[in-house]
């Protein structure tokens, strides 16, 4: 039986990330008590279960604190047979604070004695137990829901394979270097199709930045040593027993350049790796 548990503080993420599970096919409760923990998962071992992809449950800072105080003990009375993993979403406090404002949520801990900042605060240390014992910690302080949304699909489910799950991801400079990137090139020498006028409001996926971009020599020895770099050291990274890869390419605006770029390298290597994937940060965006 595989279980999941997702934990981390309020604004991290957590629906989202529940949510993409249960698309993954998986059966999601939200907000279990850690004392039930050992009877969910005697129940959703039965037979009528077995057509989900597995368990998982979402455990916060709304539980009794004692109970939170004694996960690990708890953890240790799963019968062996349980295949368990815990992800724990993380973020900078004023991403967190961001966040509530901008929602104009209530933090489930604050009160007319604790202001929000405490709360977030007063929440690290609660959930410090299951932090702790984490299987892999996001943090999502700069990630859109997309960019979450990918990072479980890799980094998360993708691993349960035993082969390298590799993520190709374009990005503009000016947002920022992707938190989840292991390899950055960087992409801006090359000619900017968006000083051509007719090429402005394309994209790298269209037919005429690709021939704009082509015409360029420098474009094909980038391409080539880029591949050269990677066909030398992925195999490094896969048997060092690497789970996943995210191999990030970005130019100025994240529009024409690095998609161009990704999305090459995209059809190149899916014909060698089982587990692939795209994606375009500034399109999707």
């Amino acid at each position: 039986m595989q279980l999941i548990i997702i934990s981390g503080r309020s604004g991290s993420g957590k629906s989202t990330a529940l949510h993409q599970l249960e698309d993954e096919g998986y059966y999601c409760i939200d907000n279990l008590p850690v004392a039930l923990l050992p009877s969910l998962v005697k129940e959703t071992g039965r037979d009528e279960f077995l057509h989900f992809q597995g368990t998982a449950v979402c455990i916060d800072a709304r539980n009794a604190w004692k109970d939170l105080e004694n996960f690990s003990a708890i953890m240790d009375t799963l019968p062996e047979s349980v295949d368990s993993r815990i992800l724990f979403l993380e973020a900078q406090d004023n991403a967190l604070i961001k966040r509530f404002s901008e929602t104009r949520r209530r933090h489930p801990l604050t009160s007319d004695s604790m202001p929000l900042a405490e709360a977030i605060d007063r929440e690290r240390h609660l959930l410090e137990p299951i932090a702790s014992n984490a299987s892999l910690v996001l943090d999502t302080s700069q990630m859109t829901i997309y960019e979450l949304r990918d990072a479980i699909k890799q980094r998360l489910l993708g691993n349960s394979s035993g082969k390298m799950s590799l993520l190709f991801e374009s990005f503009g400079f000016k947002r920022g270097v992707p938190t989840n990137a292991d390899l950055v090139f960087d992409v801006r020498m090359l000619p900017n199709p968006h000083w051509v006028r007719e090429l402005r409001l394309k994209s790298g996926l269209d037919r005429e930045v690709r021939d704009f971009l082509e015409s360029q020599p420098m474009t094909e020895e980038l391409f080539e040593d880029i591949c050269a770099y990677l066909d030398r050291w992925l195999p490094r990274y896969r048997d060092s027993n690497r789970s996943y890869m995210t191999v990030a390419l970005g130019c100025t605006g994240g529009q024409h350049r690095s998609v161009y770029l990704t999305d090459r390298l995209f059809q190149v290597y899916r014909e060698h790796a089982t587990d692939i994937h795209i994606r375009h940060r500034e399109l999707s965006a």
